[in-house]
């Protein structure tokens, strides 16, 4: 199933140094890596905000968001 692109970057705005986008497009793992990091300490909620903005993020299959 395709992931929202509007979702995952509300998310990541919001919920993003708990890493719940990364939760919400099926990578628990680094999910729970952002947890304890507290998102890469701010750096890779911010890597992954802009990489959501423009299109270069994916869910767990490799697949793009849905716009």
């Amino acid at each position: 199933m395709t992931k929202s692109w509007l979702a995952t970057v509300l998310l990541c705005f919001f919920l993003g140094v708990l890493g719940v986008h990364r939760f919400y497009v099926g990578k628990i793992g680094t999910g729970i890596l952002m947890i304890i990091t507290l998102g890469g300490f701010g750096v890779w909620v911010l890597i992954d905000f802009i990489m959501i903005l423009i299109g270069k993020f994916t869910d767990k299959q490799g697949q793009p968001l849905a716009k």
